[in-house]
């Protein structure tokens, strides 16, 4: 019984192989726009969330003091 479960986690650990190495066969570089693109997206969506975060503690700072 010891012997297939050892058999099967290598058939497991092939498999997997297998399959990531099919996504790298499919990926691939982008061109120099496609880059600047992504970065400019992520890039204004961390500003925003950072923005809104900091907006919400301005607010819990401010309340407790207007309250006190």
């Amino acid at each position: 019984m010891a012997e297939n479960q050892g058999r099967n986690t290598l058939g497991n650990i092939t498999g997997w192989l297998k399959q990531y190495w099919r996504i790298l066969q499919l990926t691939r570089k982008p061109s120099n726009e496609e880059f600047f693109t992504i970065s400019k997206v992520a890039g204004a969506g961390i500003l925003l969330i950072g923005a809104i975060g900091f907006v919400i503690y301005l607010i819990m700072v401010l309340i407790p003091q207007a309250i006190f």
